[in-house]
């Protein structure tokens, strides 16, 4: 079974296309080894998929070939991963107001110094 039907039947990625574009950006692991879409799975396999600065951490518990249900997806893996961080942790996100123009290069300083905090 290929890993990018496996992450869009299993219902990680919403299309297969999506999951398809992760494995080939290298978002996909299997047993640590980076991805490829059409790399073959098995029961056991361990899966990372990293979305958003958040990494995803599944066991394959059984291969299902098209896209089901969200009760009968939850029995075909195990979720090993940590739980997320809560939103007052994450790193806020800059919005300039509209009409304001593109940020000077004082302006774009002060905001590359604030993102590495």
């Amino acid at each position: 079974m290929r890993v990018d039907v496996w992450i869009w039947s299993v219902r990680l990625a919403k299309t297969r296309s999506l999951a398809a574009a992760a494995c080939k950006a290298g978002h996909v692991r299997v047993n640590g080894e980076r991805a490829k879409p059409a790399q073959t799975l098995k029961p056991g396999d361990e899966v990372r998929v990293r979305e958003e600065g958040y990494e995803r951490v599944v066991e394959v518990r059984k291969l299902i070939r098209k896209r089901v249900g969200a009760p009968v997806a939850a029995e075909c893996l195990i979720d090993n991963s940590p739980p997320r961080p809560p939103r007052e942790l994450t790193a806020p996100v800059f919005e300039r107001d509209r009409g304001a123009g593109r940020p000077t290069k004082r302006e774009r300083r002060d905001l590359d110094q604030l993102r590495r905090r």
